[in-house]
Protein backbone atom coordinates (compact mmCIF):
# COMPACT_ATOMS: atom_id res chain seq x y z
CA UNK A 1 0.00 0.00 0.00
CA UNK A 2 1.25 3.29 -0.75
CA UNK A 3 2.09 5.62 2.35
CA UNK A 4 -0.82 7.71 3.97
CA UNK A 5 0.88 11.29 4.28
CA UNK A 6 -0.22 14.94 3.52
CA UNK A 7 1.21 14.21 0.02
CA UNK A 8 -1.34 11.47 -0.10
CA UNK A 9 -4.36 12.92 0.70
CA UNK A 10 -3.63 16.00 -1.74
CA UNK A 11 -2.35 13.71 -4.48
CA UNK A 12 -5.57 12.84 -6.10
CA UNK A 13 -3.37 9.52 -7.64
CA UNK A 14 -1.95 8.10 -5.04
CA UNK A 15 -5.43 8.96 -2.99
CA UNK A 16 -6.92 6.44 -6.03
CA UNK A 17 -4.20 4.03 -5.73
CA UNK A 18 -5.10 3.74 -1.40
CA UNK A 19 -8.71 4.01 -1.97
CA UNK A 20 -9.29 1.08 -5.10
CA UNK A 21 -7.76 -2.35 -5.63
CA UNK A 22 -7.72 -1.61 -9.32
CA UNK A 23 -7.90 1.35 -11.29
CA UNK A 24 -9.24 1.85 -15.28
CA UNK A 25 -6.73 3.97 -17.27
CA UNK A 26 -7.91 5.95 -20.32
CA UNK A 27 -7.71 4.25 -24.11
CA UNK A 28 -6.02 5.95 -27.40
CA UNK A 29 -5.24 9.46 -28.06
CA UNK A 30 -4.05 9.75 -31.72
CA UNK A 31 -7.21 6.90 -32.52
CA UNK A 32 -9.65 9.56 -30.53
CA UNK A 33 -8.01 12.58 -32.50
CA UNK A 34 -7.86 10.41 -35.88
CA UNK A 35 -11.50 10.73 -35.90
CA UNK A 36 -11.46 14.34 -35.14
CA UNK A 37 -9.35 15.43 -38.31
CA UNK A 38 -5.36 14.77 -37.23
CA UNK A 39 -3.91 13.37 -40.24
CA UNK A 40 -0.38 11.37 -40.19
CA UNK A 41 2.40 13.31 -39.75
CA UNK A 42 0.47 15.82 -37.78
CA UNK A 43 1.72 17.02 -34.20
CA UNK A 44 -1.39 15.84 -32.06
CA UNK A 45 0.27 18.36 -29.10
CA UNK A 46 -0.22 21.54 -31.51
CA UNK A 47 -3.68 20.96 -31.30
CA UNK A 48 -3.71 21.72 -27.51
CA UNK A 49 -3.55 25.42 -28.47
CA UNK A 50 -5.22 25.15 -32.16
CA UNK A 51 -8.11 23.02 -31.24
CA UNK A 52 -8.19 23.31 -27.53
CA UNK A 53 -12.21 22.22 -27.76
CA UNK A 54 -11.22 18.82 -29.67
CA UNK A 55 -8.78 17.65 -26.75
CA UNK A 56 -11.20 18.81 -24.42
CA UNK A 57 -13.85 16.60 -26.00
CA UNK A 58 -11.28 13.70 -26.13
CA UNK A 59 -10.53 14.32 -22.81
CA UNK A 60 -14.41 14.72 -21.91
CA UNK A 61 -15.11 10.74 -23.91
CA UNK A 62 -13.08 9.05 -21.31
CA UNK A 63 -14.59 11.18 -18.26
CA UNK A 64 -17.99 9.73 -19.50
CA UNK A 65 -16.30 6.24 -20.21
CA UNK A 66 -15.44 5.81 -16.66
CA UNK A 67 -11.76 6.02 -16.66
CA UNK A 68 -9.95 6.87 -13.04
CA UNK A 69 -6.95 7.55 -14.43
CA UNK A 70 -6.67 10.36 -18.02
CA UNK A 71 -3.50 10.86 -19.72
CA UNK A 72 -2.69 14.17 -21.02
CA UNK A 73 -2.10 14.97 -24.98
CA UNK A 74 1.59 15.41 -24.74
CA UNK A 75 3.04 11.80 -26.13
CA UNK A 76 5.12 13.87 -28.20
CA UNK A 77 6.03 16.97 -25.94
CA UNK A 78 9.28 17.21 -25.42
CA UNK A 79 11.64 19.73 -27.57
CA UNK A 80 13.24 16.66 -29.92
CA UNK A 81 9.92 15.67 -30.88
CA UNK A 82 8.57 18.94 -31.31
CA UNK A 83 11.56 19.99 -33.45
CA UNK A 84 10.58 17.75 -36.13
CA UNK A 85 7.37 20.41 -36.28
CA UNK A 86 9.37 23.56 -35.35
CA UNK A 87 7.90 23.86 -32.28
CA UNK A 88 10.99 22.95 -29.88
CA UNK A 89 10.79 26.46 -27.79
CA UNK A 90 6.40 25.80 -27.60
CA UNK A 91 7.22 22.89 -25.17
CA UNK A 92 6.50 25.26 -21.76
CA UNK A 93 3.14 26.45 -24.14
CA UNK A 94 1.64 22.74 -25.28
CA UNK A 95 2.22 21.24 -22.03
CA UNK A 96 0.49 23.74 -19.94
CA UNK A 97 -2.20 24.07 -22.51
CA UNK A 98 -2.93 19.77 -22.46
CA UNK A 99 -2.81 19.55 -18.73
CA UNK A 100 -5.54 22.80 -18.00
CA UNK A 101 -7.28 21.53 -20.49
CA UNK A 102 -7.89 18.09 -18.92
CA UNK A 103 -7.95 19.52 -15.47
CA UNK A 104 -10.76 21.80 -16.25
CA UNK A 105 -12.64 19.06 -18.04
CA UNK A 106 -12.54 16.87 -14.60
CA UNK A 107 -13.49 19.84 -12.66
CA UNK A 108 -17.08 19.76 -14.84
CA UNK A 109 -17.64 16.66 -14.30
CA UNK A 110 -17.47 16.33 -10.26
CA UNK A 111 -15.87 12.84 -10.34
CA UNK A 112 -12.18 12.35 -8.99
CA UNK A 113 -10.26 11.48 -11.37
CA UNK A 114 -6.11 11.63 -11.90
CA UNK A 115 -4.03 13.34 -14.30
CA UNK A 116 -1.43 11.30 -15.59
CA UNK A 117 1.32 13.29 -17.38
CA UNK A 118 1.96 11.37 -20.79
CA UNK A 119 6.00 11.90 -21.45
CA UNK A 120 7.22 9.83 -24.35
CA UNK A 121 10.54 8.65 -25.78
CA UNK A 122 12.75 11.76 -27.27
CA UNK A 123 12.80 9.84 -30.62
CA UNK A 124 16.60 9.39 -30.13
CA UNK A 125 18.52 6.46 -29.22
CA UNK A 126 20.55 7.14 -26.11
CA UNK A 127 24.22 6.66 -25.76
CA UNK A 128 26.35 4.14 -26.00
CA UNK A 129 23.95 3.19 -29.44
CA UNK A 130 22.96 6.75 -29.82
CA UNK A 131 23.82 10.06 -29.99
CA UNK A 132 21.94 11.76 -26.99
CA UNK A 133 23.74 11.19 -23.64
CA UNK A 134 21.72 10.80 -20.69
CA UNK A 135 22.25 13.86 -19.45
CA UNK A 136 20.94 15.56 -22.33
CA UNK A 137 17.66 13.16 -22.25
CA UNK A 138 17.39 13.67 -18.49
CA UNK A 139 17.12 18.22 -18.85
CA UNK A 140 14.66 17.37 -22.30
CA UNK A 141 12.59 15.14 -19.83
CA UNK A 142 12.49 17.72 -16.82
CA UNK A 143 11.59 20.33 -19.10
CA UNK A 144 8.48 18.83 -19.99
CA UNK A 145 7.69 17.69 -16.54
CA UNK A 146 8.49 21.01 -15.37
CA UNK A 147 5.58 22.70 -17.75
CA UNK A 148 3.48 19.70 -17.05
CA UNK A 149 3.25 20.46 -13.35
CA UNK A 150 2.23 23.76 -13.78
CA UNK A 151 -0.62 22.62 -15.58
CA UNK A 152 -1.34 20.52 -12.94
CA UNK A 153 -1.07 17.04 -13.69
CA UNK A 154 -1.16 13.82 -10.32
CA UNK A 155 1.81 11.76 -12.13
CA UNK A 156 4.30 11.82 -14.58
CA UNK A 157 3.09 8.66 -16.91
CA UNK A 158 6.57 7.83 -18.65
CA UNK A 159 4.90 5.63 -21.22
CA UNK A 160 6.28 3.31 -24.41
CA UNK A 161 10.04 3.10 -23.62
CA UNK A 162 12.35 0.11 -24.83
CA UNK A 163 15.97 1.09 -23.20
CA UNK A 164 17.48 0.78 -20.29
CA UNK A 165 18.82 4.24 -20.78
CA UNK A 166 15.80 5.98 -21.96
CA UNK A 167 14.02 4.84 -18.63
CA UNK A 168 16.65 6.02 -16.05
CA UNK A 169 17.07 9.11 -17.97
CA UNK A 170 13.50 10.10 -17.86
CA UNK A 171 12.73 8.78 -14.07
CA UNK A 172 16.14 11.07 -13.37
CA UNK A 173 14.96 14.21 -15.18
CA UNK A 174 11.41 13.96 -14.01
CA UNK A 175 12.17 13.60 -10.45
CA UNK A 176 13.25 16.70 -10.09
CA UNK A 177 10.00 18.09 -10.38
CA UNK A 178 9.02 16.12 -7.06
CA UNK A 179 5.35 14.60 -8.62
CA UNK A 180 4.78 10.48 -8.63
CA UNK A 181 6.48 8.97 -11.45
CA UNK A 182 5.58 5.46 -13.26
CA UNK A 183 6.67 3.90 -15.91
CA UNK A 184 5.39 1.51 -19.09
CA UNK A 185 7.92 -0.33 -21.15
CA UNK A 186 6.71 -1.44 -24.53
CA UNK A 187 7.01 -5.25 -25.30
CA UNK A 188 6.62 -6.06 -28.88
CA UNK A 189 9.46 -8.12 -29.99
CA UNK A 190 8.86 -11.74 -29.08
CA UNK A 191 8.76 -11.25 -25.29
CA UNK A 192 11.56 -8.14 -24.90
CA UNK A 193 11.37 -4.72 -25.96
CA UNK A 194 13.00 -3.34 -28.68
CA UNK A 195 16.22 -2.81 -26.98
CA UNK A 196 15.51 -6.39 -25.28
CA UNK A 197 14.38 -5.71 -22.20
CA UNK A 198 12.40 -8.67 -20.84
CA UNK A 199 9.75 -8.05 -18.30
CA UNK A 200 11.90 -9.62 -15.94
CA UNK A 201 15.11 -6.75 -16.68
CA UNK A 202 11.69 -4.03 -16.42
CA UNK A 203 11.14 -5.82 -12.77
CA UNK A 204 14.44 -5.38 -11.72
CA UNK A 205 15.49 -2.27 -12.96
CA UNK A 206 13.11 -0.15 -10.67
CA UNK A 207 14.74 -0.48 -7.42
CA UNK A 208 17.63 1.31 -8.54
CA UNK A 209 15.89 3.84 -10.45
CA UNK A 210 15.84 7.59 -8.50
CA UNK A 211 13.30 8.60 -7.70
CA UNK A 212 11.73 4.94 -6.80
CA UNK A 213 8.76 5.03 -9.20
CA UNK A 214 5.33 3.61 -7.76
CA UNK A 215 4.16 1.59 -10.46
CA UNK A 216 5.90 0.68 -13.95
CA UNK A 217 3.95 -1.97 -16.69
CA UNK A 218 4.27 -1.95 -20.30
CA UNK A 219 1.66 -0.51 -22.57
CA UNK A 220 1.35 -0.58 -26.40
CA UNK A 221 3.47 -3.71 -27.72
CA UNK A 222 1.36 -6.73 -29.42
CA UNK A 223 -1.89 -7.09 -28.05
CA UNK A 224 -3.99 -7.83 -24.98
CA UNK A 225 -2.71 -11.11 -25.10
CA UNK A 226 0.94 -10.54 -25.21
CA UNK A 227 0.05 -8.10 -22.38
CA UNK A 228 -1.61 -10.66 -19.63
CA UNK A 229 1.47 -13.11 -20.36
CA UNK A 230 3.95 -9.88 -19.50
CA UNK A 231 1.72 -9.32 -16.41
CA UNK A 232 2.19 -12.55 -15.40
CA UNK A 233 6.16 -12.50 -16.20
CA UNK A 234 6.25 -8.94 -14.36
CA UNK A 235 4.94 -11.08 -10.96
CA UNK A 236 6.60 -14.12 -11.28
CA UNK A 237 9.83 -11.82 -11.52
CA UNK A 238 9.15 -9.72 -8.83
CA UNK A 239 8.48 -12.86 -6.34
CA UNK A 240 11.45 -14.72 -7.66
CA UNK A 241 13.60 -11.71 -6.50
CA UNK A 242 11.54 -11.58 -3.00
CA UNK A 243 10.71 -8.21 -4.00
CA UNK A 244 7.64 -6.51 -2.61
CA UNK A 245 4.33 -6.64 -4.23
CA UNK A 246 5.11 -4.61 -7.25
CA UNK A 247 2.06 -1.82 -8.54
CA UNK A 248 1.87 -3.13 -12.57
CA UNK A 249 -0.08 -1.01 -14.99
CA UNK A 250 -0.94 -3.26 -18.00
CA UNK A 251 -2.07 -0.78 -21.13
CA UNK A 252 -2.64 -3.08 -23.99
CA UNK A 253 -3.10 -2.01 -27.89
CA UNK A 254 -7.20 -2.71 -29.24
CA UNK A 255 -6.21 -6.07 -30.50
CA UNK A 256 -4.09 -5.81 -33.90
CA UNK A 257 -3.63 -2.97 -36.48
CA UNK A 258 -5.46 -4.08 -39.92
CA UNK A 259 -5.67 -1.87 -43.21
CA UNK A 260 -9.26 -0.83 -44.00
CA UNK A 261 -9.88 1.59 -46.83
CA UNK A 262 -6.57 2.94 -46.47
CA UNK A 263 -6.97 3.86 -42.93
CA UNK A 264 -5.55 1.30 -39.77
CA UNK A 265 -7.93 -0.01 -37.68
CA UNK A 266 -7.36 -2.60 -34.90
CA UNK A 267 -9.61 -5.35 -34.80
CA UNK A 268 -10.05 -5.15 -31.01
CA UNK A 269 -13.70 -5.65 -29.79
CA UNK A 270 -15.49 -4.03 -26.54
CA UNK A 271 -16.09 -7.71 -25.38
CA UNK A 272 -12.48 -8.61 -25.94
CA UNK A 273 -11.10 -6.08 -24.17
CA UNK A 274 -13.30 -6.40 -21.05
CA UNK A 275 -12.20 -9.71 -21.10
CA UNK A 276 -8.72 -8.53 -21.05
CA UNK A 277 -9.35 -6.31 -18.21
CA UNK A 278 -10.21 -9.93 -16.78
CA UNK A 279 -7.30 -11.80 -17.11
CA UNK A 280 -5.03 -8.56 -16.29
CA UNK A 281 -6.74 -8.23 -13.00
CA UNK A 282 -6.58 -12.07 -12.24
CA UNK A 283 -2.26 -12.21 -13.35
CA UNK A 284 -1.81 -9.06 -11.18
CA UNK A 285 -2.13 -5.80 -12.74
CA UNK A 286 -3.63 -2.92 -10.67
CA UNK A 287 -3.95 -0.53 -13.31
CA UNK A 288 -5.42 -1.16 -16.52
CA UNK A 289 -6.18 0.90 -19.73
CA UNK A 290 -6.20 0.35 -23.37
CA UNK A 291 -3.12 1.47 -25.75
CA UNK A 292 -3.21 2.26 -29.63
CA UNK A 293 -7.07 1.46 -31.17
CA UNK A 294 -9.25 1.69 -27.94
CA UNK A 295 -11.55 3.97 -28.13
CA UNK A 296 -13.94 5.18 -25.70
CA UNK A 297 -16.38 2.90 -26.34
CA UNK A 298 -14.10 -0.49 -25.25
CA UNK A 299 -13.19 1.86 -22.43
CA UNK A 300 -16.72 1.09 -21.27
CA UNK A 301 -17.10 -1.89 -21.38
CA UNK A 302 -13.90 -2.43 -19.82
CA UNK A 303 -15.32 0.22 -17.04
CA UNK A 304 -18.02 -2.54 -16.61
CA UNK A 305 -16.16 -5.48 -16.71
CA UNK A 306 -13.67 -4.07 -14.10
CA UNK A 307 -16.48 -3.06 -11.98
CA UNK A 308 -17.96 -6.77 -12.18
CA UNK A 309 -15.73 -8.91 -12.16
CA UNK A 310 -14.97 -11.24 -8.81
CA UNK A 311 -11.11 -12.56 -8.72
CA UNK A 312 -10.21 -16.16 -10.42
CA UNK A 313 -6.66 -17.85 -10.66
CA UNK A 314 -4.57 -16.38 -12.14
CA UNK A 315 -4.72 -17.25 -15.81
CA UNK A 316 -2.81 -20.28 -17.58
CA UNK A 317 -1.05 -20.06 -21.09
CA UNK A 318 -4.07 -21.98 -22.61
CA UNK A 319 -6.92 -19.62 -21.35
CA UNK A 320 -4.76 -16.26 -22.61
CA UNK A 321 -4.72 -17.91 -25.67
CA UNK A 322 -7.99 -19.01 -26.22
CA UNK A 323 -9.65 -16.12 -24.97
CA UNK A 324 -7.16 -13.14 -26.30
CA UNK A 325 -5.29 -14.41 -29.09
CA UNK A 326 -1.36 -15.35 -30.57
CA UNK A 327 1.16 -15.00 -27.42
CA UNK A 328 5.28 -15.18 -28.41
CA UNK A 329 7.00 -17.71 -27.60
CA UNK A 330 9.69 -15.53 -25.96
CA UNK A 331 6.82 -14.51 -23.65
CA UNK A 332 5.61 -18.01 -22.96
CA UNK A 333 9.85 -19.02 -22.46
CA UNK A 334 9.91 -16.67 -19.75
CA UNK A 335 6.91 -17.97 -18.26
CA UNK A 336 8.82 -21.66 -18.31
CA UNK A 337 11.83 -19.70 -16.61
CA UNK A 338 14.29 -19.68 -19.71
CA UNK A 339 14.84 -16.35 -21.38
CA UNK A 340 17.24 -17.86 -24.60
CA UNK A 341 13.81 -18.62 -26.80
CA UNK A 342 13.89 -16.68 -30.74
CA UNK A 343 11.07 -16.45 -32.91
CA UNK A 344 7.58 -17.36 -33.42
CA UNK A 345 4.11 -17.56 -31.53
CA UNK A 346 1.27 -19.50 -30.12
CA UNK A 347 -1.82 -18.49 -31.99
CA UNK A 348 -4.71 -18.82 -31.15
CA UNK A 349 -8.22 -16.60 -30.29
CA UNK A 350 -8.59 -13.10 -32.20
CA UNK A 351 -4.78 -12.22 -32.28
CA UNK A 352 -3.13 -13.35 -35.49
CA UNK A 353 -0.69 -11.42 -36.45
CA UNK A 354 2.51 -8.52 -34.23
CA UNK A 355 2.94 -4.90 -34.91
CA UNK A 356 6.17 -3.52 -33.21
CA UNK A 357 5.21 0.71 -34.01
CA UNK A 358 3.14 2.49 -32.02
CA UNK A 359 0.32 4.65 -34.17
CA UNK A 360 -2.42 4.60 -31.65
Amino acid sequence: MVQSNVFLRLNVFLRLLEEKPFLLADGATGTNLFSMGLTTGDAPELWNTEFPEKIAAHYRSYVEAGSDIILTNTFGGNRRRLALHQAENRVAELNIAAATILKEEIAKSGRTIAIGASIGPTGDILEPNGPLTKAEAADIFEEQARALAAGGVDVFWIETMSSREEVEAAVEGVGRVGLPVVNTLSIDTNGRTMMGLTAADIIHLQPVLKPHPIACGTNCGVGASEVVATVLNFMNAAHAAGESEPIIIAKANCGIPEYVDGKVVYNGTPELMARYVELAMDAGARIIGGCCGTTPQHIKAMRQAMDNHKPQAKPSLDVIVQDLGSVSKGAQAQLAGDLSVEGGSISGGRDRRSSRRRSD
